[in-house]
Protein backbone atom coordinates (compact mmCIF):
# COMPACT_ATOMS: atom_id res chain seq x y z
CA UNK A 1 0.00 0.00 0.00
CA UNK A 2 1.21 3.53 -0.73
CA UNK A 3 1.47 5.59 2.13
CA UNK A 4 2.70 9.26 2.71
CA UNK A 5 5.39 8.13 4.19
CA UNK A 6 6.54 5.79 0.93
CA UNK A 7 6.02 8.72 -1.08
CA UNK A 8 8.35 10.72 0.63
CA UNK A 9 11.29 8.26 0.77
CA UNK A 10 10.59 7.93 -2.84
CA UNK A 11 11.11 11.67 -3.25
CA UNK A 12 14.19 11.40 -1.64
CA UNK A 13 15.42 8.80 -3.23
CA UNK A 14 14.42 9.93 -6.55
CA UNK A 15 16.55 13.51 -5.54
CA UNK A 16 19.69 11.30 -4.39
CA UNK A 17 19.92 9.30 -7.65
CA UNK A 18 19.62 12.53 -9.68
CA UNK A 19 21.92 14.15 -7.81
CA UNK A 20 24.79 10.86 -8.21
CA UNK A 21 23.51 10.84 -11.88
CA UNK A 22 24.72 14.49 -12.20
CA UNK A 23 27.82 14.10 -10.26
CA UNK A 24 28.94 10.88 -12.25
CA UNK A 25 28.46 12.83 -15.99
CA UNK A 26 30.10 15.88 -14.60
CA UNK A 27 32.87 14.45 -14.91
CA UNK A 28 33.11 14.00 -19.06
CA UNK A 29 32.34 17.24 -20.44
CA UNK A 30 34.73 19.76 -22.55
CA UNK A 31 37.25 22.21 -21.73
CA UNK A 32 36.29 25.37 -20.54
CA UNK A 33 36.83 28.36 -22.39
CA UNK A 34 35.19 30.83 -20.40
CA UNK A 35 33.80 31.00 -16.70
CA UNK A 36 31.58 33.01 -14.31
CA UNK A 37 33.45 34.56 -11.33
CA UNK A 38 33.20 33.16 -7.99
CA UNK A 39 31.04 35.71 -6.81
CA UNK A 40 28.51 35.48 -9.77
CA UNK A 41 28.48 31.59 -8.94
CA UNK A 42 27.65 32.63 -5.37
CA UNK A 43 24.91 34.76 -6.19
CA UNK A 44 22.96 31.71 -7.59
CA UNK A 45 24.12 28.97 -5.60
CA UNK A 46 23.52 30.65 -2.51
CA UNK A 47 19.96 31.20 -2.69
CA UNK A 48 19.45 28.07 -4.39
CA UNK A 49 20.89 26.18 -1.27
CA UNK A 50 18.93 28.17 1.06
CA UNK A 51 16.07 27.63 -1.31
CA UNK A 52 16.56 23.96 -1.23
CA UNK A 53 17.12 24.02 3.13
CA UNK A 54 13.33 25.56 2.70
CA UNK A 55 12.12 22.83 0.69
CA UNK A 56 13.76 19.83 2.03
CA UNK A 57 14.52 20.27 5.96
CA UNK A 58 12.37 17.46 7.88
CA UNK A 59 11.78 19.97 10.91
CA UNK A 60 11.27 23.73 10.47
CA UNK A 61 11.09 26.42 13.38
CA UNK A 62 7.03 26.74 14.38
CA UNK A 63 5.50 29.77 12.69
CA UNK A 64 3.81 31.04 9.98
CA UNK A 65 6.31 29.43 7.45
CA UNK A 66 5.58 26.32 9.16
CA UNK A 67 1.83 26.26 8.25
CA UNK A 68 0.66 24.04 5.65
CA UNK A 69 -0.78 25.50 2.54
CA UNK A 70 -2.58 21.86 1.69
CA UNK A 71 -4.12 19.20 3.25
CA UNK A 72 -1.36 16.75 4.31
CA UNK A 73 -2.70 13.25 2.05
CA UNK A 74 -1.60 10.59 0.27
CA UNK A 75 -3.02 12.34 -3.09
CA UNK A 76 -1.18 15.48 -2.77
CA UNK A 77 2.08 13.33 -2.21
CA UNK A 78 1.42 11.40 -5.01
CA UNK A 79 1.07 14.69 -7.24
CA UNK A 80 4.11 15.42 -5.80
CA UNK A 81 6.09 13.01 -6.12
CA UNK A 82 5.16 12.71 -10.10
CA UNK A 83 6.15 16.22 -10.40
CA UNK A 84 9.34 15.36 -9.15
CA UNK A 85 9.54 12.53 -11.07
CA UNK A 86 8.68 14.46 -14.33
CA UNK A 87 10.68 17.06 -13.44
CA UNK A 88 13.65 15.39 -13.13
CA UNK A 89 13.04 13.07 -16.09
CA UNK A 90 13.13 16.38 -18.16
CA UNK A 91 16.48 17.46 -16.87
CA UNK A 92 18.02 14.01 -17.69
CA UNK A 93 16.55 13.95 -21.13
CA UNK A 94 17.71 17.47 -21.62
CA UNK A 95 21.28 16.35 -20.02
CA UNK A 96 21.41 13.72 -22.50
CA UNK A 97 21.06 16.47 -25.68
CA UNK A 98 23.21 18.46 -24.20
CA UNK A 99 25.93 15.90 -24.22
CA UNK A 100 29.60 17.40 -23.23
CA UNK A 101 28.85 20.85 -23.43
CA UNK A 102 27.15 20.76 -20.16
CA UNK A 103 27.99 23.27 -16.97
CA UNK A 104 26.89 23.37 -13.63
CA UNK A 105 28.44 27.46 -13.46
CA UNK A 106 28.16 29.82 -16.44
CA UNK A 107 30.62 28.43 -19.14
CA UNK A 108 31.47 28.69 -22.27
CA UNK A 109 33.46 25.20 -23.49
CA UNK A 110 36.08 24.85 -26.59
CA UNK A 111 34.00 23.91 -29.30
CA UNK A 112 30.79 24.76 -27.66
CA UNK A 113 27.66 23.66 -30.00
CA UNK A 114 24.21 24.90 -29.99
CA UNK A 115 21.75 22.47 -29.34
CA UNK A 116 18.09 22.58 -30.33
CA UNK A 117 17.19 19.03 -30.73
CA UNK A 118 15.11 16.88 -27.88
CA UNK A 119 13.68 19.18 -25.14
CA UNK A 120 16.03 22.19 -26.56
CA UNK A 121 13.09 22.54 -29.41
CA UNK A 122 10.37 22.93 -26.67
CA UNK A 123 12.28 24.96 -24.45
CA UNK A 124 15.84 27.24 -24.04
CA UNK A 125 16.55 25.92 -20.93
CA UNK A 126 14.82 22.54 -20.18
CA UNK A 127 17.65 21.60 -16.94
CA UNK A 128 15.92 24.82 -15.71
CA UNK A 129 12.39 23.93 -15.93
CA UNK A 130 12.77 20.44 -15.36
CA UNK A 131 14.48 21.28 -12.18
CA UNK A 132 11.55 23.89 -11.52
CA UNK A 133 8.72 21.41 -12.07
CA UNK A 134 10.70 18.93 -9.90
CA UNK A 135 10.78 21.62 -6.79
CA UNK A 136 7.22 22.80 -7.24
CA UNK A 137 6.77 18.94 -7.19
CA UNK A 138 8.72 18.75 -3.87
CA UNK A 139 7.10 22.05 -2.39
CA UNK A 140 3.36 20.53 -2.75
CA UNK A 141 4.42 16.92 -0.98
CA UNK A 142 6.15 19.00 1.52
CA UNK A 143 2.98 21.23 1.76
CA UNK A 144 4.08 24.08 4.18
CA UNK A 145 4.83 27.60 2.81
CA UNK A 146 8.39 28.00 3.77
CA UNK A 147 8.80 25.82 0.51
CA UNK A 148 6.77 28.27 -1.39
CA UNK A 149 9.05 30.73 -0.43
CA UNK A 150 11.57 28.07 -1.05
CA UNK A 151 10.72 27.55 -4.82
CA UNK A 152 10.19 31.74 -5.12
CA UNK A 153 13.89 32.22 -4.05
CA UNK A 154 14.99 28.74 -6.45
CA UNK A 155 13.05 30.30 -9.42
CA UNK A 156 14.81 33.95 -8.85
CA UNK A 157 17.88 32.16 -8.66
CA UNK A 158 17.29 30.04 -11.54
CA UNK A 159 16.19 33.16 -13.41
CA UNK A 160 19.44 35.23 -12.64
CA UNK A 161 21.65 32.25 -14.12
CA UNK A 162 19.22 31.86 -17.17
CA UNK A 163 19.71 35.62 -17.92
CA UNK A 164 23.85 35.16 -17.30
CA UNK A 165 24.19 32.16 -19.96
CA UNK A 166 21.32 34.17 -22.58
CA UNK A 167 23.53 36.95 -22.72
CA UNK A 168 26.94 34.77 -23.05
CA UNK A 169 24.98 33.03 -25.58
CA UNK A 170 24.44 35.51 -27.46
CA UNK A 171 28.09 37.02 -27.58
CA UNK A 172 28.96 33.17 -28.97
CA UNK A 173 26.53 32.35 -31.66
CA UNK A 174 25.24 36.18 -32.24
CA UNK A 175 21.95 36.43 -34.22
CA UNK A 176 21.62 32.23 -34.54
CA UNK A 177 20.64 32.55 -31.18
CA UNK A 178 18.75 35.48 -31.48
CA UNK A 179 16.98 33.42 -33.89
CA UNK A 180 16.51 30.64 -31.63
CA UNK A 181 15.48 32.99 -28.69
CA UNK A 182 12.81 34.79 -30.73
CA UNK A 183 11.67 31.24 -31.84
CA UNK A 184 11.76 28.70 -28.62
CA UNK A 185 10.81 30.47 -24.98
CA UNK A 186 13.09 29.94 -22.26
CA UNK A 187 11.20 28.40 -19.17
CA UNK A 188 7.46 27.44 -19.98
CA UNK A 189 6.72 26.39 -24.32
CA UNK A 190 4.61 29.52 -25.43
CA UNK A 191 4.44 31.38 -22.06
CA UNK A 192 8.34 32.39 -20.36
Amino acid sequence: MITQRSLGVFVSAMWIAWVLYWWILARDVKVTRRTEPVASRLAHILPLALAIWLIGASRFPAGLLAQRFVPQTTLVMAIGSLMVAAGLGFTVWARGYLGRNWSGVVTIKEGHDLVRGGPYRFVRHPIYSGLLVALAGSALARGEWRAIVGFAIAFAALWRKLKLEERWLEETFGDVYARYRAEVAALIPFVL
